[in-house]
Protein backbone atom coordinates (compact mmCIF):
# COMPACT_ATOMS: atom_id res chain seq x y z
CA UNK A 1 0.00 0.00 0.00
CA UNK A 2 3.10 2.38 0.92
CA UNK A 3 4.41 2.12 -3.01
CA UNK A 4 0.74 2.97 -4.46
CA UNK A 5 0.22 5.78 -1.65
CA UNK A 6 3.57 7.64 -2.76
CA UNK A 7 3.15 6.89 -6.44
CA UNK A 8 -0.29 9.00 -5.74
CA UNK A 9 0.85 11.69 -2.82
CA UNK A 10 4.66 10.92 -3.18
CA UNK A 11 4.93 14.52 -4.90
CA UNK A 12 2.83 15.84 -2.32
CA UNK A 13 4.06 14.37 1.27
CA UNK A 14 7.00 13.79 2.98
CA UNK A 15 7.74 10.34 3.79
CA UNK A 16 7.27 10.52 7.36
CA UNK A 17 3.65 12.21 6.92
CA UNK A 18 3.29 9.18 3.88
CA UNK A 19 4.13 6.91 6.54
CA UNK A 20 1.12 8.33 9.40
CA UNK A 21 -0.91 7.70 6.90
CA UNK A 22 -0.32 3.90 5.66
CA UNK A 23 0.24 3.47 9.66
CA UNK A 24 -3.30 4.72 10.82
CA UNK A 25 -5.38 4.91 7.48
CA UNK A 26 -8.01 2.38 6.46
CA UNK A 27 -7.06 0.90 2.90
CA UNK A 28 -10.47 0.40 0.98
CA UNK A 29 -11.17 -0.70 -2.35
CA UNK A 30 -14.25 -0.69 -3.98
CA UNK A 31 -16.01 -1.53 -7.27
CA UNK A 32 -17.19 0.78 -9.81
CA UNK A 33 -20.88 1.86 -8.82
CA UNK A 34 -19.96 1.48 -5.31
CA UNK A 35 -21.27 4.18 -2.88
CA UNK A 36 -19.16 5.09 -0.65
CA UNK A 37 -20.98 7.97 0.72
CA UNK A 38 -24.29 8.69 1.36
CA UNK A 39 -26.24 11.99 2.01
CA UNK A 40 -27.08 12.53 6.06
CA UNK A 41 -24.40 10.26 6.67
CA UNK A 42 -21.95 10.95 9.54
CA UNK A 43 -18.10 11.14 8.49
CA UNK A 44 -15.74 9.80 10.11
CA UNK A 45 -12.80 9.68 7.94
CA UNK A 46 -11.01 11.91 5.03
CA UNK A 47 -11.07 10.18 1.58
CA UNK A 48 -7.24 9.90 -0.16
CA UNK A 49 -7.62 8.92 -3.40
CA UNK A 50 -4.42 6.26 -4.75
CA UNK A 51 -6.13 5.29 -7.99
CA UNK A 52 -9.47 5.56 -9.82
CA UNK A 53 -11.69 7.91 -9.84
CA UNK A 54 -15.07 9.03 -7.57
CA UNK A 55 -18.10 11.07 -8.87
CA UNK A 56 -19.33 13.79 -6.07
CA UNK A 57 -23.30 14.54 -6.53
CA UNK A 58 -26.02 16.76 -4.66
CA UNK A 59 -29.22 15.99 -4.62
CA UNK A 60 -32.35 18.52 -4.75
CA UNK A 61 -35.65 18.86 -2.57
CA UNK A 62 -37.05 16.77 -5.02
CA UNK A 63 -34.51 13.68 -4.71
CA UNK A 64 -33.12 14.73 -8.13
CA UNK A 65 -29.42 14.20 -8.43
CA UNK A 66 -26.63 16.67 -9.93
CA UNK A 67 -23.04 15.85 -10.97
CA UNK A 68 -20.71 18.66 -8.91
CA UNK A 69 -17.12 16.92 -10.00
CA UNK A 70 -14.88 14.01 -10.19
CA UNK A 71 -12.22 12.74 -7.77
CA UNK A 72 -8.71 11.15 -9.00
CA UNK A 73 -5.94 10.24 -7.73
CA UNK A 74 -4.05 12.59 -5.37
CA UNK A 75 -7.67 14.05 -4.33
CA UNK A 76 -9.43 14.24 -1.53
CA UNK A 77 -12.74 16.05 -1.05
CA UNK A 78 -13.36 19.56 1.00
CA UNK A 79 -16.85 19.11 1.17
CA UNK A 80 -16.14 15.83 3.58
CA UNK A 81 -13.34 17.88 5.17
CA UNK A 82 -15.61 20.26 6.04
CA UNK A 83 -18.07 17.94 7.49
CA UNK A 84 -15.56 16.01 9.27
CA UNK A 85 -13.89 18.93 10.66
CA UNK A 86 -17.51 20.30 12.11
CA UNK A 87 -18.97 16.68 12.84
CA UNK A 88 -21.92 17.56 10.28
CA UNK A 89 -24.24 15.03 8.47
CA UNK A 90 -22.80 14.97 4.71
CA UNK A 91 -24.61 16.82 2.08
CA UNK A 92 -23.14 14.85 -1.02
CA UNK A 93 -23.33 10.98 -2.29
CA UNK A 94 -20.10 9.67 -3.61
CA UNK A 95 -20.24 6.69 -6.03
CA UNK A 96 -16.93 5.13 -7.15
CA UNK A 97 -16.90 5.63 -11.23
CA UNK A 98 -14.47 3.32 -11.71
CA UNK A 99 -12.95 0.64 -9.60
CA UNK A 100 -10.94 2.93 -7.20
CA UNK A 101 -8.64 2.50 -4.53
CA UNK A 102 -8.54 4.66 -1.33
CA UNK A 103 -7.25 5.51 1.92
CA UNK A 104 -9.67 6.59 4.77
CA UNK A 105 -7.57 8.92 7.70
CA UNK A 106 -9.05 9.20 10.67
CA UNK A 107 -10.90 12.59 11.66
CA UNK A 108 -8.85 13.44 15.07
CA UNK A 109 -5.30 13.20 12.57
CA UNK A 110 -6.31 16.15 10.46
CA UNK A 111 -6.00 18.92 13.07
CA UNK A 112 -2.93 17.59 14.19
CA UNK A 113 -1.16 17.32 10.84
CA UNK A 114 -2.20 20.80 9.83
CA UNK A 115 0.14 21.72 12.56
CA UNK A 116 2.90 19.10 12.29
CA UNK A 117 3.08 19.05 8.36
CA UNK A 118 3.09 22.09 6.35
CA UNK A 119 2.59 19.43 3.07
CA UNK A 120 -0.44 18.46 4.41
CA UNK A 121 -1.44 22.20 5.16
CA UNK A 122 -1.15 23.16 1.90
CA UNK A 123 -2.65 20.29 0.42
CA UNK A 124 -6.11 20.81 2.50
CA UNK A 125 -6.11 24.63 1.19
CA UNK A 126 -5.38 23.56 -2.25
CA UNK A 127 -8.09 20.82 -2.57
CA UNK A 128 -10.30 23.64 -1.11
CA UNK A 129 -9.53 25.54 -3.68
CA UNK A 130 -9.25 23.14 -6.38
CA UNK A 131 -12.85 21.95 -5.36
CA UNK A 132 -14.59 25.20 -5.21
CA UNK A 133 -13.11 26.10 -8.93
CA UNK A 134 -15.04 22.94 -9.91
CA UNK A 135 -18.11 23.80 -8.48
CA UNK A 136 -17.69 27.32 -10.08
CA UNK A 137 -17.55 25.55 -13.06
CA UNK A 138 -20.51 23.42 -12.49
CA UNK A 139 -22.56 26.73 -11.73
CA UNK A 140 -21.86 28.33 -14.94
CA UNK A 141 -22.41 25.62 -17.26
CA UNK A 142 -25.85 25.75 -15.78
CA UNK A 143 -26.24 29.26 -15.62
CA UNK A 144 -24.55 29.96 -19.06
CA UNK A 145 -24.36 27.20 -21.12
CA UNK A 146 -27.05 25.01 -23.62
CA UNK A 147 -27.73 21.78 -22.22
CA UNK A 148 -26.47 20.39 -25.52
CA UNK A 149 -23.52 22.22 -24.60
CA UNK A 150 -23.24 20.68 -21.19
CA UNK A 151 -24.04 17.18 -22.33
CA UNK A 152 -20.98 17.71 -24.85
CA UNK A 153 -18.76 18.74 -21.59
CA UNK A 154 -20.52 15.93 -19.42
CA UNK A 155 -19.19 13.17 -22.18
CA UNK A 156 -15.68 14.72 -22.62
CA UNK A 157 -14.83 14.99 -19.11
CA UNK A 158 -16.61 11.21 -18.43
CA UNK A 159 -14.19 9.90 -20.81
CA UNK A 160 -10.94 11.99 -19.81
CA UNK A 161 -11.92 10.18 -16.12
CA UNK A 162 -11.69 7.15 -16.98
CA UNK A 163 -9.30 7.23 -19.69
CA UNK A 164 -12.35 5.41 -22.26
CA UNK A 165 -14.50 6.69 -24.85
CA UNK A 166 -16.68 4.47 -24.20
CA UNK A 167 -19.44 5.43 -21.78
CA UNK A 168 -21.09 2.73 -19.74
CA UNK A 169 -23.96 4.88 -19.15
CA UNK A 170 -27.57 4.53 -19.95
CA UNK A 171 -29.69 7.72 -20.83
CA UNK A 172 -31.41 7.79 -17.58
CA UNK A 173 -28.15 7.68 -15.90
CA UNK A 174 -26.56 10.75 -18.06
CA UNK A 175 -29.96 12.93 -17.02
CA UNK A 176 -29.44 12.08 -13.54
CA UNK A 177 -25.91 13.50 -13.50
CA UNK A 178 -26.88 16.73 -15.79
CA UNK A 179 -30.01 17.24 -13.57
CA UNK A 180 -32.36 16.98 -17.04
CA UNK A 181 -35.01 14.49 -18.18
CA UNK A 182 -34.50 11.31 -20.42
CA UNK A 183 -36.30 12.76 -22.53
CA UNK A 184 -33.84 15.80 -23.76
CA UNK A 185 -31.10 13.46 -23.14
CA UNK A 186 -32.14 10.55 -25.30
CA UNK A 187 -32.81 13.63 -28.32
CA UNK A 188 -29.66 15.12 -27.77
CA UNK A 189 -27.85 11.65 -28.33
CA UNK A 190 -29.81 11.20 -30.89
CA UNK A 191 -28.74 14.42 -32.83
CA UNK A 192 -25.09 14.09 -31.48
CA UNK A 193 -25.19 10.15 -33.65
CA UNK A 194 -27.12 11.73 -36.56
CA UNK A 195 -23.79 14.32 -36.67
CA UNK A 196 -21.31 11.69 -36.35
CA UNK A 197 -20.10 12.98 -32.97
CA UNK A 198 -20.78 9.61 -30.97
CA UNK A 199 -22.58 6.17 -31.54
CA UNK A 200 -25.54 4.52 -29.70
CA UNK A 201 -25.58 1.43 -28.39
CA UNK A 202 -28.12 -0.93 -25.91
CA UNK A 203 -27.05 0.84 -22.49
CA UNK A 204 -23.50 2.46 -23.23
CA UNK A 205 -22.19 4.93 -26.14
CA UNK A 206 -19.43 5.11 -28.27
CA UNK A 207 -17.53 8.79 -28.66
CA UNK A 208 -16.17 9.48 -32.20
CA UNK A 209 -15.45 12.70 -32.72
CA UNK A 210 -16.49 15.35 -30.00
Amino acid sequence: MIQDLTVAYGKTFEKELINEIVQVGTFKEVPEGYKLMEIGDYIRGMPLLITGAIKILREDEDGDELLLYYLEQGDTCSMTMACCMGDNQSEIRAIAETDTKLIMVPIQKMEEWTIKYKSWRNFVFNSYHERLNELLNTLDNIAFQKMDERLISYLKEKARVTNDHIIHSTHQDIAYDLHSSRVVISRLLKKLEEMGKIKLHRNYLEILDL
